[in-house]
């Protein structure tokens, strides 16, 4: 019989002390009266029910006696015998009382300044920042060196800032390049239509009596043959850009060329001879360099034409048919100072609306 109360005890005994805590103190005391032989179990619920109400009463009335009241009580367990074995050394070890009254938290800022101590060595960062010698898309003009094939030094030409320093628009060179090659397709793809296949228009048999499906002609698309249904025609594949988006938009690559240091002027685009090795030890020269427009001003030179039509590398355009998308395949600029002049007129000529 004492086992069973026991086992009710341990069973249904936990969950009332989660119900509140006069209740516990409550269904603790009724328990140690129906099992006395069970009470040193009993009492020590009881008794840390009582000093948890008593805690928060003194902490309403703001009262600072609440670590000495846990430490009497505490020491009053142990004397009684009530306080668990291992929970008596596990605090003595740890030199800390079984009912902590309050902790005190602080939270120290490091920073170099600070009184307490030099700031840790292992939080800073070992990385250097680095920071662009300028800003970018404030329309500054530019002055950059101009060279030649040679490397000779051929004096300073600045750059018109409203066309090669503007803001980089990543959204507007989409836009620019998506109208490009819309309007380059050539969209000459066709197929036949039921009326453009050849065959009879003979009925292939009559209409009822054969078990077959009924036809009325054999260049239908569902034949070996036959038409196509709704296939491609001939047609042009451009959209629409205002003008105004196409400049601004060869603007932001000229720019970004400019920024990145991609950009290199040239007096002219004149070349010795027609051989192919001086464009390549020129090109060699250059560091990180794998694609190379060139870009002059009027027609090109018939010399550098040749040099340059066996190196799958190395592009030459007019300054007429510099656009957005060559700029974008090519990870270097060369332009001749007659080139730059064109294009700068270029983009400052009003827009005929």
């Amino acid at each position: 019989m004492q086992g069973f109360r026991f086992w009710i005890c341990s069973k249904y005994f936990p969950s009332a002390l989660s119900i509140s805590t006069p209740y516990s103190i409550c269904l603790s005391i009724a328990a140690g009266i129906l099992f006395p032989d069970y009470r040193y179990l009993f009492l020590p619920a009881a008794l840390a029910m009582a000093l948890s109400i008593s805690r928060r009463v003194l902490r309403a009335f703001g009262s600072s006696d609440v670590s000495s009241l846990s430490f009497s009580l505490s020491n009053a367990l142990h004397g009684h015998g009530f306080a668990d074995s291992s929970y008596s050394k596990q605090s003595s070890v740890l030199g800390k009382a079984p009912f902590d009254a309050h902790r005190r938290f602080s939270t120290t800022i490091l920073n170099p300044d600070s009184s307490e101590g030099s700031f840790p060595s292992h939080l800073l960062s070992s990385k250097r920042v680095l920071t662009p010698d300028r800003e970018i898309g404030l329309y500054q003009d530019l002055v950059i060196p101009v060279t030649n094939f040679h490397n000779e030094d051929k004096g300073f030409m600045v750059l018109a800032g409203d066309v090669f320093d503007v803001p980089i628009r990543k959204d507007i060179i989409h836009r620019v390049v998506r109208w490009q090659l819309a309007k380059r397709q050539q969209g000459t793809h066709s197929t036949k239509t039921i009326s453009e296949v050849s065959g009879t228009g003979r009925k292939p048999w009559r209409q009822k009596g054969t078990g077959r499906a009924r036809h009325g002609t054999l260049r239908g698309a569902q034949f070996r043959g036959g038409a196509t249904m709704h296939g491609p025609k001939p047609r042009s594949h451009a959209i629409k850009l205002n003008k105004k988006v196409r400049r601004l938009g060869l603007k932001i690559a000229l720019s970004a060329r400019a920024a990145e240091g991609k950009l290199t002027v040239f007096e002219d685009l004149e070349v010795p001879s027609h051989k192919t090795k001086n464009i390549v030890n020129y090109v060699h020269q250059m560091e990180n360099t794998k694609k190379l427009l060139l870009v002059d001003g009027g027609p090109i030179n018939e010399k550098l034409k040749l040099a340059t039509q066996n190196l799958h590398y190395v592009n030459i355009l007019p300054s007429i048919g510099l656009n957005v998308y060559s700029i974008l395949l090519h990870d270097t600029l060369v332009m001749s100072r007659d080139a730059v002049n064109r294009i700068v007129e270029r983009m400052h000529t009003p827009i005929n609306r």
